[in-house]
């Protein structure tokens, strides 16, 4: 089948030089599109159902919340794995699916089902879905600084949250914009229990009467000297004098009982667990953004650091976004070490050829095919890997790949040439030891490189379709010596074969054990 093989691309040049350059340009393509991360993204299929019950234990989230929702979706088609947390105030299921899962086809079906136990959920319990990403899909950080001390943690907060974070969540591929530190503003009513009781007014009336008085509604149209006028009530509460002013009951004699009649409204933060710090000069005021999965991290960066420059001129005056983390400066090194590495390989390679073969043609070979041997292996990285770092252990094969290529090629070259055999290979290697004081592997290593040198002779020294007719009892006498005078040069100028005793080891060559088996047999 080998031989065949080459056989035909003997016979078909112009066809194999064809599908030579398209591979080649087939590679390059596949190289320059490759999504470029330095973390491998190895993480499951997964979807995160969030479900907010304000103000409840986790207990009695865990009973009415997650209890429902795991064992809902324990029937998801593709679903390996439910695991449900509760905690105070928040309910979090994650549904981990089967391998090769399709991420928006498991979303799709989650909600599906998320519709069906939705109505056993108890008021105020609003499940949704987490976004599209994975745990490494943190590609980039940012604070915000004042630089002129005009703005608390809580309105650099309301910036981040009312702007930054829309403007950054146009971004493609941004599924999320995590906003983290500062106070989230609030308007608090604290209302006085003692007045409560004492006008006769419940906490649901109070409740019902917020709600009531911070709505809008619309009256359908109104029809005047042939126009038409929409009607529309607006009742939103926009500061603390209009809750102040927010009718809660009647009191004796119809006179109306305000909010501010019966608590204390205020502007106030938001319960939270948790500050950011930056650089320990205080609080400060962040974002992270969360890439989608499977999607090109370096090229998201670009896109969200050109984003945030444009956005610098509409910040207030003093406010600056300085990131904390940036990825693309790791990706970049990374990138920059597998190129480093892949041209040092290039280099070695020709060297040792050219040295060893002292031919042009036969180091070209080398030169050309290790190249393409990356370019195959990249087409084939495309169509699995996903990204650059998605099997971070693929990186240190495709750098050693090449040379445990040419090396396996060697020795398959040297089996079905039939150089030697696995009795004369112990024997040499017995001989080795005996002489030159070789390990067992320093000994085969020696017997595979110089039987690949003859075999790479005798194709240089013999070229077209009679060089496969190569078997034991063919003379070649230009080759074995050729192949002699190498391997003997190679012995004598190695620092690793040298002898104890000092003696070159070009005079084990005098036994006619090893160059019968290796050479003169050929």
């Amino acid at each position: 089948m080998l031989a065949a093989l080459i056989r035909w691309s003997i016979q078909n040049r112009f066809l194999v030089l064809m599908a030579t350059g398209l591979l080649a340009a087939w590679g390059i393509h596949a190289t320059l599109s490759t999504p470029l991360d330095a973390l491998p993204d190895l993480s499951d299929t997964q979807v995160i159902v969030r479900t907010e019950f304000p103000g409840q234990a986790p207990q009695v989230v865990e009973d009415q919340v997650t209890y429902p929702l795991t064992t809902t979706m324990l029937s998801v088609p593709g679903a390996r794995t439910v695991r449900g947390y509760s905690f105070f105030g928040d309910s979090y299921v994650y549904i981990i699916f089967d391998d090769k899962t399709d991420l928006y086809w498991a979303r799709s079906r989650v909600l599906e089902y998320l519709s069906q136990v939705t109505a056993r959920l108890p008021p105020g319990a609003k499940p949704t879905l987490g976004p599209d990403g994975t745990g490494v899909g943190w590609i980039y950080e940012y604070a915000l600084v004042d630089h002129g001390g005009k703005y608390d943690i809580s309105q650099l907060r309301a910036l981040q949250d009312w702007f930054l974070k829309y403007e950054l969540k146009a971004v493609p591929n941004v599924a999320e914009v995590a906003s983290v530190g500062g106070l989230v503003k609030q308007y608090q009513v604290v209302l006085d229990p003692d007045r409560l009781r004492a006008l006769g007014i419940t906490l649901a009336r109070v409740k019902e009467a917020l709600g009531n008085s911070n709505n809008e509604a619309g009256g359908s149209v109104l029809e005047l000297g042939e126009a038409e006028y929409a009607v529309r009530a607006t009742g939103y509460l926009k500061g603390l004098e209009d809750f102040r002013h927010v009718p809660v009951g009647l009191g004796t004699g119809g006179t109306p009982i305000l909010l501010g009649d019966v608590a204390r409204i205020q502007i106030g933060p938001e319960l939270r667990r948790g500050i950011s710090e930056l650089d320990g000069k205080g609080e400060a005021v962040g974002g992270i953004i969360v890439m989608r999965a499977g999607k090109n991290a370096l090229e998201t960066i670009d896109a969200v650091k050109a984003k945030i420059a444009s956005l610098k001129a509409s910040l207030p005056a003093g406010v600056e976004i300085v990131p904390t983390y940036d990825r693309s400066g790791l990706i970049h090194r990374s990138v920059a070490t597998l190129r480093d590495r892949l041209i040092e390989e290039f280099i070695v390679v020709t060297l040792v050829c050219a040295l060893f073969l002292f031919h042009f043609r036969s180091a070209f070979v080398a030169i050309v095919s290790l190249p393409l041997g990356i370019l195959a292996g990249r087409l084939a990285w495309r169509a699995f890997a996903g990204s650059l770092a998605d099997r971070a252990m693929f990186c240190d094969l495709l750098a050693q790949a090449p040379l445990n290529l040419e090396r396996n090629v060697s020795i398959e070259s040297v089996r079905a040439f039939k150089l030697v055999t696995l009795a004369e290979v112990s024997a040499i290697s017995a001989e080795l030891h005996r002489v030159l004081g070789l390990t067992e592997q320093q000994a085969v290593d020696v017997i595979a490189t110089a039987t690949s040198l003859a075999g790479a002779l005798w194709q240089m020294a013999t070229p077209g379709p009679e060089a496969l007719e190569l078997r034991r009892g063919a003379t070649l006498p230009r080759t074995g010596k050729a192949a002699q005078r190498i391997v003997r040069l190679w012995f004598c100028r190695s620092s690793v074969f040298s002898t104890p005793s000092g003696l070159c080891p070009q005079e084990f060559f005098r036994p006619a054990i090893f160059l019968d088996f290796l050479f003169d047999t050929i």
